[in-house]
C-alpha cells in the first residue's frame, strides 16, 4: 500500500498545476466559433456557435452560467474583436493570444480539439495575454489608423494626376517642386476648366516659385488628348474627395483626444481646442494643435523628442497608450515594440539572435523617426550616426528606435520631460575615448616610424 501510495504522489507531483480553473478555450473563425470548457468530470464539453451577433451573445451567456471567468482565444484576424468586446462588457477576463504559442497541437488539427488544447494550456497558465489598449485609446488607434490609410490612397491619386499630365506630355510636374502646392492645383484646376494656353496657365505661377517664366511655359505645351484630360480630371476630384475625408477623420481624432485630456484632468481642456492654429509648411500635418493636447494625455511633451513629429507622437500613443505599467521595465517595452533581438540560448552558447518578423505599428512610427534624424544636430543625430557606422542603415534606425521606445518610456511613466543634458555627458564621453584611442593610434604610428 505505501508503494501505490508513493506512485500517486508521484504522478500528481509531475502534473502540470491548475492556475485557472474556470477557464475556457475558444477557437476563432469566420463563420463559427468553437468553445471548450471542463465538464467537472475530468473531460471538456466543446459547443460551437455561429458567429453572428446573437449567437456571440448567446456563447457570452452560457459561458457565465457555467461559471468561467476567462476565456482564451487566438488572434485571428479581425474575428476575434467582437468577441472579445463582449466577453469584456460581461465582466468576464478575455486572453488574446499569440496564435505561434498554441499551434503545437497533438493528434489531428479540428477546430474542437483546438479549443481544447487552449483550454487546458490556459488553465495551466502557459499562455500570455496579449496587450490591449483600454477602450478610448482603442478608438483612437481606430481613427489615426483610418487617416492613415486615407493618406496612403490619396498619395496614389496624386501620382495618377502626374501620370496622365505625363501621357499629355505636360512636364510641369518636374519644373515646380510640388504639384499639390498652390502654383500646381490652380494649373490643374484650369486645365480641367479648359485652358490650354500655356501663357495664361503659365501667370498662375506663384512668386515663391524658383523656376524660370519660359521654362514653366514649355512646360505647358503639350497634347491636349480627350482620354487623358478625362483621367486627369477623375484623378484630381478623387485627391479632393480623399483629402476631405482625410479632414473629416482629423475632427474625429481631434474629438476623441480632448475627451481623453477631459478624463485626464478631470473636465479641464481650457484653451486645448482654440481655433487660433497656424498649420504649418510640412506635409500631412494635423489642422490642430496636437502638442498640448498629447502632453494633457501622457503629462509630457513627446514631441521635444529629436526626430518625434507631432504626427508620430500621436500614432505612437494611439498604438500603446499611456499606461506603462503594463510592461516591466523599458527593455520589456522595446521588447514588445520590436526593437530588441530574441536571443536564442541553447548549451551556454547563442544559437541566434534576430529581430523578429512581426509588425508591431508602434515600433515602425520610431524606426521612421529614427531614420530622420540622419543630419540632426543634436546627441541623438550622433548616436544615430555612429550607428549606421557600426551596423548600416537598417540597423542604425533599429538601434536608435530602441533608445527612442526606452525614453519615451522613462518620461511617460516618471512624467519626466525630456533632458537633451543626459545624452550630451554621453556624447562628451564618446568623444573623449575616441580622444584617446586617436592618441595610442598617433604614439603607436610614432613609434613604427
Amino acid at each position: 500500500m505505501e508503494k501505490d501510495e508513493r506512485k500517486k504522489r508521484l504522478k500528481l507531483s509531475k502534473a502540470l498545476p491548475v492556475t485557472n480553473p474556470y477557464s475556457a478555450g475558444i477557437d476563432i473563425g469566420d463563420t463559427e466559433h468553437y468553445v471548450a470548457w471542463p465538464d467537472g468530470k475530468g473531460g471538456h464539453e466543446v459547443k460551437c456557435y455561429p458567429a453572428f451577433t446573437g449567437d456571440l451573445e448567446r456563447m457570452v451567456s452560457d459561458i457565465k452560467e457555467e461559471g468561467i471567468t476567462t476565456a482564451a482565444m487566438e488572434s485571428t484576424g479581425v474575428y476575434w474583436l467582437p468577441l472579445y468586446l463582449l466577453l469584456e462588457e460581461a465582466g468576464l477576463e478575455p486572453y488574446l493570444v499569440n496564435a505561434k504559442h498554441v499551434k503545437n497541437v497533438t493528434g489531428r488539427k479540428k477546430d474542437d480539439t483546438d479549443s481544447i488544447w487552449i483550454q487546458k494550456l490556459h488553465a495551466c497558465g502557459l499562455l500570455q495575454k496579449s496587450f490591449q489598449p483600454e477602450s478610448e485609446v482603442r478608438i483612437l488607434r481606430t481613427y489615426t489608423r483610418q487617416r492613415k490609410n486615407l493618406l496612403s490612397i490619396s498619395s496614389d491619386t496624386v501620382r495618377r494626376m502626374q501620370k496622365a499630365l505625363e501621357l499629355m506630355n505636360i512636364k510641369i510636374h518636374t519644373v515646380i517642386s510640388d504639384l499639390l502646392g498652390k502654383t500646381g492645383m490652380q494649373m490643374v484646376q484650369a486645365i480641367i476648366a479648359g485652358e490650354r494656353n500655356p501663357i495664361e496657365l503659365a501667370k498662375l505661377t506663384d512668386p515663391r516659385i524658383k523656376a524660370k517664366p519660359e521654362d514653366i511655359i514649355k512646360s505647358l505645351q503639350g497634347f491636349w488628348k480627350e482620354e487623358y484630360l478625362f483621367m486627369l480630371k477623375q484623378a484630381h476630384d478623387e485627391h479632393c474627395f480623399y483629402q476631405q475625408q482625410i479632414k473629416d477623420c482629423e475632427s474625429k481624432i481631434k474629438e476623441q483626444v480632448l475627451k481623453q485630456v477631459a478624463i485626464v484632468k478631470e473636465g479641464d481642456i481650457s484653451g486645448l481646442g482654440s481655433a487660433n492654429f497656424k498649420k504649418k509648411g510640412k506635409k500631412n500635418q494635423y489642422s490642430f494643435a496636437v502638442a498640448p493636447i498629447l502632453k494633457g494625455i501622457a503629462g509630457v511633451d513627446l514631441c521635444k523628442i529629436p526626430g518625434i513629429s507631432e504626427v508620430t507622437a500621436l500614432e505612437f500613443i494611439s498604438e500603446t497608450g499611456v499606461d506603462m505599467s503594463k510592461w516591466k521595465s523599458s527593455k520589456h517595452f522595446a521588447a514588445w515594440l520590436n526593437l530588441a533581438p530574441n536571443t536564442k540560448i541553447t548549451g551556454g552558447k547563442i544559437i541566434s539572435s534576430k529581430v523578429p518578423k512581426k509588425k508591431n505599428k508602434a515600433g515602425q512610427c520610431l524606426k521612421m523617426a529614427a531614420s530622420t534624424l540622419s543630419k540632426n544636430k543634436t546627441p541623438a543625430g550622433d548616436f544615430y550616426r555612429r550607428m549606421k557606422s557600426k551596423f548600416g542603415g537598417k540597423g542604425a534606425a533599429l538601434a536608435t528606435a530602441h533608445k527612442l521606445a526606452r525614453i519615451i518610456y522613462i518620461m511617460i511613466k516618471e512624467k519626466k520631460e525630456y533632458n537633451p543634458e543626459l545624452l550630451q555627458d554621453i556624447q562628451k564621453k564618446y568623444r573623449q575615448q575616441k580622444i584617446k584611442k586617436l592618441e595610442i593610434q598617433l604614439e603607436w604610428l610614432k613609434k613604427a616610424s
